[in-house]
């Protein structure tokens, strides 16, 4: 009969197994809990027309990390929140350089205050799935009753300039690369 594990030993090399929980992962919340109990060999990334459908959904709730990802990445975001006092102040100061998150006008009117970055920590979505991550220093405006954008904002995002496509050619003709 195989050995059942304890969810923070899971996907962890016999070897190097720790003894107890380790501290950023004693408050785990179920979620995490279920995703970390899973074996990677188990584990189902999603496929375009799944992810496709819980963006449509706005259920983005659904979407979890492969299990030693996640693992990796309480971790990290563990010492991120010990080195800088939050992930946020880590993502503005050292990834996206932002001194502050004060927009110099309205939405959509600067470049400076938009910035496209490719998920240091994607999904567990099928592999040839590029996961980018929108940074805005403005509100968008949300909905309340649905958690979900409101057709204005839609429409604002959908205007030249915000789009993966944009930001690549914005990228191309200042010579930068994809920031790894």
């Amino acid at each position: 009969m195989a050995e059942t594990l304890p969810y923070w030993a899971m996907n962890v090399p016999e070897d190097q197994r720790p003894t107890s929980c380790p501290d950023y992962l004693v408050n785990a919340n179920e979620k995490d809990r279920r995703i970390l109990s899973t074996p990677d060999s188990e584990y189902h990334r999603m496929t375009w027309p799944e992810v496709k459908d819980i963006i449509h959904r706005n259920r983005i709730d659904l979407f979890q990390r492969v299990p030693s990802d996640l693992r990796r990445y309480l971790g990290y975001t563990a010492k991120l929140k010990k080195d800088y006092g939050s992930v946020m102040n880590f993502v503005v100061l050292e990834r996206l350089k932002w001194k502050d998150l004060v927009p110099s006008g309205p939405p959509f009117t600067n470049p400076d205050d938009i910035k496209i970055l490719w998920n240091d920590w994607p999904y567990g979505i099928d592999e040839k799935i590029v996961h980018l991550v929108v940074w805005v220093k403005f509100d968008l405006e949300d909905d309340p009753a649905t958690d979900d954008l409101t057709p204005r904002a839609r429409q604002e995002i959908d205007e030249p300039g915000i789009r993966p496509r944009d930001h690549e050619q914005r990228c191309a003709s200042r010579g930068e690369d994809r920031g790894d």
